[in-house]
């Protein structure tokens, strides 16, 4: 999880109001200090801090009927092309959740254009997919065709946009010109407030629409994730359908509190269940519901990504569900994935434990260490949700995830770190230069989030090291690790 940033350099300094991340005044005020006398530009490096130190990005989720443009809408609000666009339904995706940007204000985009016309018919599915990005969404841009009119598909989903509560933007798309204007006003009937004439392809009255965004959503999530007001910690049971996450809750839970049964998809909702273990109380949320038919394997497979990005987002810790006793496919791969993409504290449980022999264990471990690598630092329990079997050590790795999820590593500490590990391991030089890790900082927890600062592009392979070093370091076990570098302006010479 690392990018790259570019400064745009100014040398003024002036009193600005940012955040400053995890850092304290004076360890900010010394660490400024640092940064000015290495070059750096201070609005930039402010700035840098500020971008590193936010905590959960606010969701948007965009819904609507088949084929009203929402992926255009999608990839025009991301700035580019990467949710999949076709002139027919039934297109599917493997991520659904892509990060934002628009008047310097971050947010997650979740999209729900992958659809499925099962046997319970067009509406149904519709629903379906807009009630999984709903639940997990801070504001909601509802999509409709402005030339073909509201529908009785858009009705449904204004029923459920009602219900729902959140704060919804009326996106009329496919107005090109002037003329479509007249079209997209009689879209005040479906009593949803302004509809805002766009048209995704081409760009047109998209700024607008996004600047009603932002006023909708909120800066940052209402999710306090239980430590500000000591409320329980949030962990979502995800996984692929019949991994077994229901008999986990309710072996967790010492009682029947979820339907089981051997057909995938018995979970139709998700379900919060509040349970004590060990004198704490844990929030399990149980979202084993996908309706899974062999004749709808893609749709299927779009929903559990829908419905674990909704689980995803609304928790702190991911306990990643694994069956042991078949091979870690590339849905299990695409579920881990989300669960690190969305910055949460993680563990891997293989469950069905107790059904494998030799020969199967022989093969699994040489599976997790192909498939799973990237991976690595995740806790792994071996359980059986039938038996109770390690049962007990669950907890145990959940809490060691979330205490690495939070870890800090305070500034002096850091860069007495990275001044060592550039002494003995220079990164490599490329085009008669050698840059260099100037200095960093860990400017947020929840997850870590360093900047780095440097002389000169960072190659990807010296930032993976980078972060390998500071975990056998530093810890950081269950969580992922965000990594930005930015580079001094190759003009700046160090500032007396």
């Amino acid at each position: 999880m690392n990018d790259h940033i570019q400064p745009d350099g100014s040398d003024a300094y002036e009193a600005h109001e940012y955040d400053h991340g995890a850092l304290g005044d004076a360890e900010y005020a010394e660490f400024m200090e640092l940064a000015a006398e290495e070059g750096f530009d201070i609005e930039d490096v402010e700035g840098a801090i500020e971008a590193a130190g936010h905590g959960p990005l606010p969701v948007l989720a965009v819904v609507g009927r088949p084929n009203v443009g929402k992926s255009t809408l999608v990839n025009r609000i991301i700035g580019r092309r990467e949710a999949v666009v076709e002139d027919k339904p039934g297109v599917t995706r493997d991520r659904v959740t892509y990060e934002a940007e628009w008047a310097g204000r971050r947010f997650k985009v979740v999209d729900t254009g992958g659809w499925e016309q099962d046997v319970l018919g067009i509406d149904a599915s519709v629903a379906a997919q807009a009630e999984y990005a709903i639940e997990a969404a801070d504001a909601v841009v509802f999509v409709v065709d402005a030339k073909v009119g509201a529908t009785d598909t858009d009705e449904a989903v204004v029923r459920l946009l009602r219900k729902a509560g959140k704060p919804v933007v009326l996106c009329a798309n496919k107005v090109d010109g002037p003329s479509g204007e007249a079209d997209a006003a009689y879209l005040w009937n479906l009593g949803l407030g302004e509809p805002h004439p766009v048209s995704a392809l081409h760009g047109r009255g998209t700024g607008d629409m996004l600047d009603s965004v932002l006023e909708a959503l909120p800066e940052a999530p209402e999710q306090s994730f239980g430590t500000a007001i000591g409320g329980p910690r949030r962990i979502a049971l995800i996984g692929r359908p019949n991994v077994g996450k229901s008999s986990l809750l309710n072996k967790v839970a010492g009682e029947e509190r979820v339907v089981v049964n051997e057909l995938a998809g018995t979970t139709r909702d998700p379900v919060d269940e509040m349970i004590e273990l060990g004198g704490v109380t844990w929030k399990f949320v149980d979202t084993a519901g996908i309706r899974k038919r062999v004749h709808l394997q893609q749709g299927a497979d779009y929903y559990a990504s829908l419905r674990t990005a909704a689980a995803v987002e609304k928790a702190e810790v991911a306990v990643v569900l694994i069956d042991a006793s078949e091979n870690i496919s590339v849905q299990d791969q695409r579920i881990i994935s989300m669960a690190v993409e969305a910055g949460r504290a993680m563990v891997i449980a293989y469950n069905k434990w107790d059904t494998l022999d030799e020969e199967r264990r022989y093969y699994l471990e040489r599976e997790i260490e192909t498939e799973l690598g990237q991976v690595a630092w995740a806790p792994r329990v071996n359980v059986s949700a039938r038996t109770g079997r390690h049962m007990e050590k669950l907890v145990p790795a959940i809490e060691t995830a979330l205490a690495g999820w939070e870890t800090r590593v305070p500034t002096g500490r850091l860069n007495a770190f990275l001044g060592e590990l550039v002494s003995a391991h220079p990164h490599p030089i490329r085009g008669g230069k050698q840059p260099r890790i100037l200095f960093g900082t860990q400017a947020g927890t929840k997850p870590p989030r360093f900047v780095l600062f440097a002389s000169g592009f960072i190659e990807a392979g010296y930032r993976r090291f980078i972060e390998r070093r500071l975990r056998e370091e530093f810890g950081f076990e269950g969580t992922p690790i965000h990594i930005s570098v930015r580079v001094r302006e190759k003009r700046g010479a160090k500032k007396k």
